[in-house]
């Protein structure tokens, strides 16, 4: 797990699944015990000396009637069926994900040639030449997801998209897909060249649960909106 700077301050650590209560126990050991807080998107950890940890709930909504260390544990580390489905210019991946196990997948990737600083009449053909190439590649990874995603709609909980957002977006119009889009859900993965290695290493991003962390000295005041557990968990 690595700290990265957050935005506004603090910083951000995404957790996997399985370490969520070690860490968590590692929060109260460091800042003493705390109150949860929480609401359908978001679980919030305020400690004695000011510590605040705030936990992006995956896949929303957290149903936690009011235990909500224990519901996000449960919550996050739930086997869930999805969709995965990661796309670059000229690359691409479909995958159906049973937790962090892959269970059908197909890569492929279509030529699509660099940009030119040539000018005049050839760069106009160019740049004809490389959308024809853009809009092939894409029907390619459209196809694709046909393929391996839709036949499954029924099993999943959602679908995860990934890669370059211009080029996922770029599968919307296509109406094969609508079922496929109307399942999606973050976050959105940041990945390189769509590869068989690169979907297989995909639950590491889409399972970790995203933590905020600010020190006593950075910690804003209790969010308004968030339900407060009934007493400690």
């Amino acid at each position: 797990m690595t700290a990265r700077p957050a935005k506004g301050g603090g910083r951000r650590v995404a957790v996997p699944p399985e370490r969520l209560n070690r860490w968590i126990d590692g929060f109260a050991a460091r800042h003493g015990p705390f109150e949860a807080t929480g609401s359908t998107t978001e679980v919030r950890l305020v400690a004695r000396d000011g510590a605040v940890a705030t936990f992006s709930v995956p896949f929303p909504p957290l149903r936690a009637g009011g235990r909500w260390v224990s519901s996000l544990v449960t919550h996050a580390q739930r086997r869930r069926v999805l969709g995965v489905v990661l796309v670059r210019m000229g690359g691409y991946a479909a995958g159906v994900f049973d937790g962090a196990d892959l269970v059908a997948s197909k890569v492929g990737s279509r030529l699509v040639q660099g940009r030119t600083a040539a000018g005049g009449w050839s760069q106009q053909r160019f740049a004809r030449r490389r959308a024809n190439q853009a809009d092939k590649a894409f029907e390619a990874a459209a196809d694709t997801v046909v393929r391996v995603v839709v036949p499954r709609l029924g099993e999943l909980e959602g679908v995860v998209f990934g890669g370059d957002r211009k080029a996922v977006d770029a599968l919307r119009a296509d109406r094969r897909l609508a079922g496929v889009f109307d399942l999606e859900t973050g976050p959105f993965l940041t990945v390189p060249d769509p590869r068989l290695a690169v979907l297989q290493a995909s639950p590491e991003q889409f399972r970790a649960v995203t933590v905020h962390i600010a020190e006593p000295a950075e910690a804003p005041e209790h969010a308004p909106g968030l339900e407060r557990a009934a007493g400690p968990e």
